[in-house]
Order: C-alpha cells, then structure tokens, then sequence
C-alpha cells in the first residue's frame, strides 16, 4: 500500500523526519507538507488524500478545529491525529470530531506505520490508553463532567494553565493575545464553577487531565 499523505505540523524537524521515515518505508508515494491549519486546508481543497496525519498543535489555530473544517470539505479522508497531548487529553474530543485515530508523537515507526496503514484501510486507530479513555468517558453515565462543557481552546488553555504555564507563555504558544488568553481562562472558570488556578490545578490533576512530567506543545 503506496499512499498520499499530507503531514501538518508546525515543526520542521517532525516533518521532515517523518516524511523520510514513510518513503523510506515504502508507505507513502507522497508526503505534502504543511505547517498551518490553513495550509493544510487549502491543500485537501486542491488534491486528494488517503491519510492526513494532523497536529493538535498549530500557530493558526486548534489542530481540532483544523479537523472538524477539514472533515467538512473531505469528509471520506482519513485523519490520524499527532500530538504530544496524552491520548487520554484529546482522544475523545478528536474522535468526536471525527479523527480516525489519535497518535502519539512518542510511539515508534512500526506503531506509526500500522496506525497510518489501519486507518488509510477505513478502520479506526484505538491505542490501549485511547482504548481506556473511550471506555471511561462511555461508562460515565449523567451530566457531562464540568471539563467536557468546555470549547476546544478553552480545554487547551486549561491544561497548559495546569501545567504552570503563564498567561503570556499560552498567548506565545497558541499564536494568540494575551487578552485573548485571558478571556478564555475567564470563560473556562466560570463554566467549571472553579474560583483560581488553584481550585483549577487541583480538578484537573485530580481527573487526571494532565500528565505534568512531558513538554506541552507539540
């Protein structure tokens, strides 16, 4: 299986190794590269793809937004999320919006192969810890849990705010305003009904939304 992907990811180094790896590999007859969301948006409206693998992670905007406006335009193409997230962060949310799988950027050629492959083959990528998140969002029966009720770039910054990150070093990252920023920690407190950083770096380290060891970004 020979196949054209288009690899989005802000990282020159990612993509260039990445795309070596699946020619090398015989994977791929071709890689397009882009580094936006809306690169990689213009380039599924001018040619066609067997697999898109797509960072949560862009300058322009939310890798999950990238991919609910991408299913929009290809809705037959397969998306494979690469992400530094922890599956357990953004899995469910992904494949709300319609990912066929949530890769890790730590796992190794042969996993990033079989998951490209398996989805490229119309079947879903489910690692064992993307396997447990499904299972323990499926089985929670009721209201939504307070995080859920949140907007994709509100749950962003409410993780990197978890992890420590300032307010200036989320704006620097997500290519946004601090005011920006600021806003949607705003918002996301007052949907959580959580008082300060505090309150909102104990939820999450209590329901486990943040590995606080691993870089962030990426």
């Amino acid at each position: 299986m020979s196949l054209r992907i288009l690899l989005a990811d802000d990282h020159a180094v990612v993509r260039q190794g990445v795309r070596q790896l699946l020619l090398d590999r015989g994977v791929a007859r071709e890689v397009t590269e882009a580094q936006t969301g809306a690169e990689a948006l213009e380039a599924v409206s001018q040619h066609s793809y067997d697999v898109v693998l797509l960072d949560i992670s862009l300058p322009d905007m939310n890798g999950v937004e990238v991919l609910k406006r991408l299913k929009r335009k290809a809705p037959r193409v397969a998306v494979l999320m690469f992400s530094m997230y922890r599956e357990d962060q953004y899995a469910v949310r992904a494949l709300k919006a319609g990912a066929a799988g949530y890769l890790s950027k730590t796992v190794d050629a042969a996993q990033m192969i079989g998951a490209i492959q398996q989805v490229a083959a119309g079947r879903k990528y489910v690692s064992p810890a993307m396997a447990e998140a499904l299972a323990d969002y499926v089985s929670f029966d009721g209201e939504q849990l307070p995080h859920e009720k949140l907007s994709d770039r509100e749950y962003q910054t409410l993780c990197m705010l978890a992890s420590g990150k300032r307010l200036t070093d989320i704006a620097m990252t997500l290519s946004l305003s601090v005011k920006t920023v600021s806003v949607y920690r705003t918002r996301l407190l007052e949907k959580m009904k959580l008082r300060n950083n505090a309150e909102l770096t104990f939820y999450v380290m209590s329901n486990r939304l943040v590995d606080l060891n691993p870089a962030m970004a990426g």
